[in-house]
Formats: C-alpha cells, sequence, structure tokens
C-alpha cells in the first residue's frame, strides 16, 4: 500500500478538476412557505433594504444608520439602556457573546433548562470556564418562581442564564419574577429572545433584565445573520472591568481594566462597545448589508406598533391552535405557557411525520419542523411569526396539513381545521 507521502504527492501531480461555472444553474430556490420554528420568509421590505448600496463603515451616512439602529431597538427591546447594538452573526453570536464577556473563569453560572436551548446555554458557560449549575424540568412545562429562587439562594450564581422561549418545546418562560428574584440576589439576569423578540411581550427594564440577545429570523420578519443586543450599565461596569485593547489599535495612555481579558475578541463586547460607542474604534468590519436588514426589520416593528404586533402574533396563535385541535389533533405542552409564534402538536400514532413533512414541501413548498432530544419525532412544531403571521399563511397550512393527514390514512373531519381557524380569526 503507498505511503500517505506517496499519496500526497500523486495527489498534487493530478490535475484538480474543478467544475466550469457555467455548468452551475442559476440560483433560484423554490418560493417556500416557511412555517417551521424558524428562519422564517423575510419581509420583502427587509429584502429590498438589503439591496441598498454598501458604505464604509467610517462613512458619516453608515454612523448615523447604526446610532439609528441603536435607537430603534432600543423601543424594540423597550429599554433605555445606551448599549444597544448588534453583534455580527447569527443569533447564536449573540449569545456567546453576552455570556463570554459576562463570565470569568471559575465563575457560577445558572441554567434553568426546559428545552434545547438550555442545554446550549450551558455549554456555552462552561466553554467560557464557568462553574454551571443546569437545572431541568420536563419538556413542555417551565420554571415556577419558588423552584428559582430555591435555586439562586442554594448556588448564589453570578449569571442566570436563561431563554424566553424554547422553540424546542414550544414553551414561553416567564420572567417577570426570575427578573425581580436576580436583583434581590445580586445575579445577573441574561435573557435569550432568539425566538421571542417582536412576537411577545419582553419590557427588559420593567422585568429588570440586565443583558438581552435575539435574532432576526424569527418574529422580526428578517433573514438569520444579526444579532441585536441590549444590556444595562450593571452589566457594563462588569464588562468595563475587562476592556483590552488591541496592541495595534492602542492610543498612548491607554488603560485595560483590571479584570481577566474577555476570551474572545470576535465576541469581546468591550471592543464592540467602543466601536458602537462615539470613539468609533475598530474592532470588525460591520456587515453593511445585515445592518440595513436589522434596521428595517426593527423599522417596520415599531411603525407596525409593540401592542399590534403581539396581537397579530397572538391571533395567529390561537388560530393555529384551533384549526389542530378542530382537525383532531393533540397540542403538545402546558398551554398557559405556550409561545405565541410556534404551536407543537403531537404526530398522531401510525402517521408517519417524516412523510408529512416531506409531502407538504414535495406538494404544497410548506415547510414545518419536528424537534430534538426526547420529542424527535414526536412533535410537529409549526411557527407562524413575524412576516409569516398572518390569516392567509395560517388557513394554506391547515388546508395542506389536512390534505396530506387524509392521504395518510389519518380520519379527521374535512374542512373543520380551517373553518376554526376562521372562525378563530373572525371572532377576534
Amino acid at each position: 500500500m503507498p505511503s500517505t507521502k506517496a499519496l500526497q504527492a500523486q495527489q498534487l501531480r493530478e490535475p484538480l478538476e474543478v467544475p466550469a461555472p457555467a455548468s452551475f444553474a442559476d440560483l433560484n430556490p423554490l418560493p417556500r412557505l416557511l412555517m417551521g420554528p424558524g428562519p422564517i420568509n423575510a419581509d420583502p421590505r427587509v429584502l429590498r433594504a438589503m439591496s441598498a448600496a454598501l458604505l464604509g463603515q467610517f462613512d458619516p451616512q453608515f454612523r448615523e444608520y447604526m446610532a439609528e439602529v441603536s435607537e430603534i431597538y432600543r423601543g424594540v427591546f423597550q429599554t433605555r439602556n445606551r448599549w444597544t447594538m448588534l453583534v455580527n452573526g447569527t443569533a447564536r453570536s449573540g449569545i456567546e457573546a453576552a455570556i463570554v464577556s459576562l463570565v470569568e473563569p471559575g465563575d457560577r453560572v445558572l441554567v434553568p433548562i426546559f428545552g434545547r436551548f438550555g442545554h446550549l446555554l450551558v455549554e456555552i458557560a462552561q466553554r467560557a470556564g464557568a462553574k454551571v449549575k443546569g437545572v431541568e424540568i420536563e419538556w413542555g412545562t417551565v420554571f415556577q418562581p419558588d423552584q428559582l429562587e430555591r435555586e439562586l439562594k442554594a448556588f448564589r450564581p453570578k449569571v442566570v442564564a436563561v431563554s424566553h422561549g424554547d422553540t424546542s418545546t414550544t414553551m414561553a418562560q416567564p420572567l417577570e419574577a426570575l427578573g425581580r428574584l436576580c436583583l434581590e440576589h445580586g445575579a445577573i439576569l441574561y435573557v435569550d429572545a432568539t425566538a421571542t423578540l417582536g412576537g411577545m411581550d419582553l419590557p427588559v427594564d420593567a422585568w429588570n433584565i440586565d443583558v438581552c440577545t435575539a435574532g432576526l429570523q424569527k418574529c422580526l420578519a428578517g433573514p438569520s445573520g444579526s444579532a441585536p443586543l441590549t444590556l444595562n450599565e450593571r452589566a457594563a461596569a462588569i464588562i468595563e472591568r475587562r476592556r483590552h485593547t488591541e496592541q495595534g489599535l492602542r492610543a498612548p495612555g491607554a488603560v485595560d481594566g483590571d479584570r481577566p481579558r474577555i476570551g474572545s475578541n470576535y465576541f469581546d463586547l468591550a471592543m464592540v462597545m467602543d466601536y458602537w460607542s462615539d470613539k468609533a474604534l475598530n474592532h470588525h468590519t460591520e456587515a453593511t448589508t445585515m445592518l440595513y436588514a436589522a434596521r428595517e426589520c426593527g423599522r417596520i416593528l415599531m411603525q407596525e406598533g409593540l401592542a399590534a404586533a403581539f396581537a397579530r402574533h397572538d391571533a395567529a396563535s390561537r388560530a393555529m391552535v384551533a384549526g389542530l385541535q378542530a382537525m383532531g389533533l393533540r397540542i403538545f405542552g402546558d398551554l398557559a405557557h405556550k409561545m405565541a409564534n410556534v404551536t407543537g402538536v403531537w404526530i398522531p400514532e401510525g402517521v408517519n411525520g417524516e412523510r408529512v413533512r416531506t409531502a407538504l414541501l414535495d406538494d404544497f413548498n410548506i415547510e414545518i419542523g419536528t424537534s430534538f432530544g426526547p420529542l424527535n419525532g414526536r412533535i410537529w412544531r409549526i411557527g407562524a411569526m413575524g412576516y409569516n403571521a398572518r390569516k392567509d399563511t395560517v388557513l394554506v397550512t391547515l388546508g395542506a396539513l389536512e390534505t396530506v393527514l387524509a392521504a395518510e390514512g389519518f380520519k379527521l373531519p374535512r374542512g373543520a381545521g380551517v373553518d376554526a381557524a376562521r372562525a378563530s380569526y373572525i371572532a377576534g
């Protein structure tokens, strides 16, 4: 058998076959209706904004757009926080930036886990060197304030990290009481609102949330790729003590913080804060097109009004639930704490859940989701959020699902789902 070096030498001698560009078809994806747990179809206005001309990151026009983004998202987050900005990357980039910037090695972090994304917060905190305690509850339920208070008293964490809505279980964790508890016990409250911001009420200041991050691709009706973030002065003080200026940017007399520097360069919020401040101290090249997208997502939401947007998501949720139940399907989880934008539904016994999803995609161009872990293959997750939280999308999805289920041999009253959902909308 030839040695590894001999094989490598042979590969280097052989001409590399590269497909000619003409062999690739035009980029022309089918027009899917994305009714899963996210991402969803972006609002056409957002896509138009993304086609605007590029600008340099220090162009006065662009710096003004950055300032506008901060102001818009103060409204979206319902906060007065000075530090309201974007992290370049998907929603997870915001999560990682928040945790790695707040948490020093050895810090205690408490994570209430009620779905897949609680486990994600545990892992990110562990990678930051934290001493993490994950407290898990049955999927499909949420924590009560007394449960969380016991954990706060026993563990005494520096940071509590929790998801507001976990799309894997379609549950939304109440946060108002938790915010008060964290304030009373001296813990920083970090909230991952990827799946809820713009679709459910999330008053950051009123609920004493210290740091909150999200993404564009769900209730904000945009594409994945930018993570809105806000943090208050309590959190900023912790991060500023870890301030470190890159050697190539240091001005004479620059003073670093007195705590260990943040373990990531890209996700160093102290440096990102300098970039978004009047200092305009270079940290990265801002993702211009994604900033346009984030600006338009927030602008559209605030133009609609938060109360109206929350009501629109709630109406879609109630109609979806009514339609699914009228078809004889069972809703998953605690309905009192269900997210407004995603509905979990048990896959009926004897029905092949993946075959149903495939038929919806192939025959109707509609995508719905399954779930993860203990719920994988047991429930479908059907979303109605952002630009897709509309009467027509809900009715079309229910009608298509009914047709596919009937073809699978599932006995259901034909037309009942669409009728019930439409009646829910009419009833208001």
